[in-house]
């Protein structure tokens, strides 16, 4: 059945905002005698983002994903919209993951007063918040400063801007979708800095009934979906909520698909990196592939 009305869940932050936005625009066009209200709903990880991270400290996953989804359960929304790469991989019993919309850029974006990632003088300052970005940067540029940073958007650049840092990193999609990609500098290349799982994807959760099947018709992008699923196959296969720095980044091209990925130890003193290729109807088992030998490079166990 179709539903009449949709009480769309979201966090408090601009993005979230902006992101859930987008989606109600979206399905809204599509089916204009909908009627959607958004309900604002602040999250355990949105009050710990505004304290300063310990260094190498990340935060847990699920912290931004469970207020929106006990909101779901108690039937006080109908959907949640997430950034994909904050969705734990296992979710709660009775959601599904009804839609993954077609998908912004995945890369990540460098910020800085003018110069690009490579020109920056040694022992400059880098800002970010994800260990996975500071180990991935120390590859190239082992000589400059990482500095941890907390926050959404707007108040990291406002970092910037003021001068606590030379250049700061974040994702592509995010400043797209908040209007301010044209400030990052550089995007940097997936092959090189490879993303979190699921970077730049929208994933709309819903409680598993027929409102969920209507909106996958309207919002479900294939080729997206293929893509999050394996990247998110080598989440699961190195323990699902890792806490392990991974990159993992998987392209199409038609039918074909292709996935790198990249895990550091703990600490960071070593790291494995792993391809495959295949077609879209292998994208979990090639997550899982590339997971096992990624595992076995760094002479690892999955995490419990």
């Amino acid at each position: 059945m179709i539903p009449r009305r949709l009480v769309f869940g979201t966090r408090a932050s601009p993005l979230a905002r902006a992101q859930c936005a987008a989606v109600a625009a979206r399905l809204e066009r599509a089916a204009p005698a909908l009627e959607v209200e958004t309900l604002v709903i602040r999250t355990e990880g949105d009050h710990l983002q505004q304290h300063a991270p310990a260094p190498g400290e990340t935060l847990p996953k699920g912290l931004f994903t469970g207020a929106l989804e006990l909101a779901l359960k108690e039937g006080r929304i109908d959907l949640a919209v997430h950034s994909l790469k904050d969705l734990p991989t296992e979710l709660p019993e009775g959601l599904v993951l009804a839609a993954v919309p077609e998908r912004a850029d995945a890369r990540d974006a460098f910020l800085s007063g003018g110069p690009r990632l490579m020109d920056l003088p040694r022992g400059a300052r880098v800002a970010t918040g994800s260990p996975r970005r500071a180990l991935l940067l120390s590859r190239v540029r082992p000589d400059l400063e990482v500095v941890p940073i907390r926050g959404n958007v707007e108040t990291r650049i406002s970092r910037l801007r003021s001068g606590d840092c030379e250049g700061l990193i974040l994702a592509a999609a995010g400043l797209l979708r908040l209007g301010r990609l044209e400030e990052a500098v550089e995007l940097l290349p997936a092959q090189q800095f490879l993303p979190a799982p699921g970077q730049g994807a929208l994933g709309i959760e819903m409680r598993a009934d027929e409102a969920a099947g209507w909106i996958a018709g309207l919002l479900e992008d294939p080729a997206a979906r293929s893509a999050v699923e394996a990247e998110r196959a080598v989440l699961v296969g190195v323990g699902g909520g890792c806490s392990l720095p991974l990159g993992a980044f998987a392209a199409l091209e038609g039918d074909a698909l292709s996935l790198r990925a990249v895990l550091f130890s703990a600490g960071g003193g070593r790291w494995a990196e792993a391809v495959d290729e295949g077609t879209r109807a292998d994208a979990r088992s090639m997550g899982r592939e590339v997971a096992a030998r990624l595992l076995d490079l760094l002479g690892a166990e999955p995490e419990k």
